[in-house]
């Protein structure tokens, strides 16, 4: 019985916690534009609510990229902007770095 107490507590516990990380995920429409830029100035990198059921991280610099990815400007909608230049976001290049030459 003591067992499966401490098992329930420890169930309940890391179903408390998840709900706390999502909660504490700031939402972006919520925000300024100025807001949002200074949060990811701050932090460097920050993981904002971007929908209902959406989310995004947005990266202040190429450090917060893996090697072979490239910096492109991430808009999102905030408080007082539908389309904000908030940060960064990490992607792959269509492209490699070399360019694109069909004739190599």
């Amino acid at each position: 019985m003591r067992k499966f107490l401490t098992c329930s507590a420890a169930v309940l516990f890391a179903g408390l916690a998840i709900t706390s990380a999502a909660e504490a995920r700031p939402d972006l429409r919520q925000m300024t534009c100025a807001q949002a830029q200074q949060m990811v100035l701050q932090h460097g990198a920050v993981v904002f609510t971007t929908g209902q059921h959406t989310y995004s991280m947005f990266v202040s610099n190429l450090s917060y990229c893996d090697r072979n990815q490239v910096l492109f400007t991430q808009y999102g909608q905030t408080r007082d902007a539908r389309k904000c230049p908030v940060a960064y976001e990490c992607k792959e290049p269509l492209f490699p770095r070399g360019g694109f030459n069909r004739w190599n």
